[in-house]
């Protein structure tokens, strides 16, 4: 589905956005047949709100959308104007801050995202004109790469796992000229001793794909958490915590987004991105509690439980990205129930020890409407995550501070690099909000694109 605004000399309907706090203003520079036909209509500028203004011959003269109060809880408010004004062409003639001109039109677009793979239709939308503020061409690009994350995400496990994941990375690195490679099943177990014993009881074999792009520039590293379905393994999940778990790679998916957003605007770096893509199973063959793997790195982990299987996986992969020292690794998981409990579906939990770029990053998820939420990399949990018996305990008993330790985890195999970046991530919407479908979500995409050229100075 395209995402793209109407043509900038399309014939449009002019728009009018109204703060509830200014409609009495606005209407005393209105002649008197427009302000009655306010009154009558109720027309009080709530959020969203729509009232087409009649012309003459009955075809709209105009529009107003309704953008609330300035204490508004709401991001991307003005987009539930998108689906109540008839169809046709909209171009917005005054009223919508500057400030939030980007949010909104972006907002816009990603209205008529319908995941319509099996069923349904997009819906048919008003269209709007770009805002002559915003560089339109870059929200396009925004807007594909979050509905390509969310229709990743949403897609079943039946039909994305390893080796549909890999094809989403292969078809991504064809179109922007990116080379690709993918280390397969038994050719894991040398190299790669983690994301093989986690993945290897299913008859999809497991995968890591590694994709690279760019040959100047900063290096950036991404690493997505790619676990197509997460059955808990031998501690297996109960049935409610199971169904969701289509969506345990949409680290993975969040990161393809970002890479086609970085590669789509043709960012001056050198971008790579690696991405363990399994699915964890039960079977004779299934890692048990208690056994003790040696990652890529050479620590041993303990394992306690089977269903922290995420952080095995991207451990033997933050290695790899660690041995080329890149610029900056930033890791993207659906990690832990911990994080969700503790900030909700709505924030983006990151992790990091630097102070400059954790600054710019929550910069920039506000200018983005791409809220994050900085959590401690807190040292005194660090024996939490040593049992003993091995280095590393893959999941601690107690029950708290769990996307701490989890974090903490991870570090431990990033250990050259001068920066390192962890996301623990949501990737699902629990009911429909403003431009944000019920499903499938991208989070922290935005907020870093916008971080890059400030932490990696570009």
């Amino acid at each position: 589905m395209p995402f793209r605004f109407a043509a900038p000399d399309a014939d449009a309907v002019p728009v009018h956005v109204v703060e509830q706090g200014h409609l009495p203003d606005w209407l005393a520079t209105q002649d008197a047949a427009v302000q009655a036909w306010v009154e009558a209509a109720g027309f009080s500028a709530g959020i969203g709100e729509t009232l087409v203004l009649p012309g003459p011959d009955g075809t709209p003269a105009g529009a107003l959308i309704g953008y609330g109060t300035d204490k508004a809880r709401k991001r991307m408010r003005f987009v539930l104007a998108a689906g109540t004004l008839p169809k046709g062409t909209y171009r917005i003639v005054s009223g919508l801050p500057a400030d939030r001109a980007e949010e909104e039109a972006l907002g816009w677009l990603l209205a008529s995202y319908r995941f319509t793979r099996y069923a349904g239709s997009a819906p048919e939308m008003a269209q709007l004109v770009a805002p002559e503020a915003i560089d339109a061409a870059r929200v396009e690009i925004l807007a594909e790469a979050e509905a390509l994350t969310r229709d990743l995400v949403n897609t079943p496990a039946s039909d994305m796992g390893p080796a549909e994941l890999a094809a989403a990375a292969c078809d991504i690195a064809a179109r922007f000229d990116a080379t690709i490679e993918i280390i397969e099943g038994d050719a894991l177990h040398e190299g790669f001793p983690m994301i093989h014993a986690v993945g290897r009881a299913s008859p999809r074999a497991p995968r890591l794909i590694d994709m690279r792009w760019g040959t100047q520039g900063p290096r950036l590293t991404l690493v997505g958490k790619g676990v197509c379905f997460d059955t808990g393994g031998l501690n297996l999940k109960p049935g409610a915590s199971m169904g969701l778990m289509k969506k345990d790679m949409g680290g993975a998916a969040n990161v393809l987004g970002l890479a086609q957003m970085i590669m789509a605007l043709g960012l001056d770096l050198q971008l790579r991105v690696l991405i363990p893509a399994v699915e964890n199973s039960v079977s004779g063959d299934a890692f048990r509690p208690q056994d003790i793997l040696t990652s890529r790195k050479g620590l041993t982990v303990e394992i306690n439980n089977t269903d922290a299987e995420g952080r095995l996986v991207l451990a033997d992969a933050l290695t790899l990205a660690d041995e080329e020292t890149p610029d900056l690794i930033i890791s993207m998981a659906t990690l832990t129930g911990a994080a969700r409990t503790a900030v909700g579906p709505d924030l983006a939990p990151f992790y990091c020890d630097d102070d400059g770029i954790a600054a710019a990053l929550s910069s920039a998820g506000t200018a983005a409407a791409d809220p994050l939420w900085r959590m401690p990399f807190w040292e005194p949990y660090e024996a939490k995550i040593e049992p003993g018996i091995a280095d590393l305990d893959n999941a601690p008993a107690g029950g708290m501070a769990g996307s701490i330790t989890a974090a903490l985890f991870l570090r431990r195999f990033v250990t050259d690099t001068p920066a390192y970046v962890h996301f623990d991530i949501y990737a699902w919407n629990p009911s429909a909000l403003p431009a944000r479908s019920k499903g499938a979500a991208g989070q922290g995409p935005r907020a870093i694109l916008g971080a890059l050229p400030t932490v990696l100075g570009l």
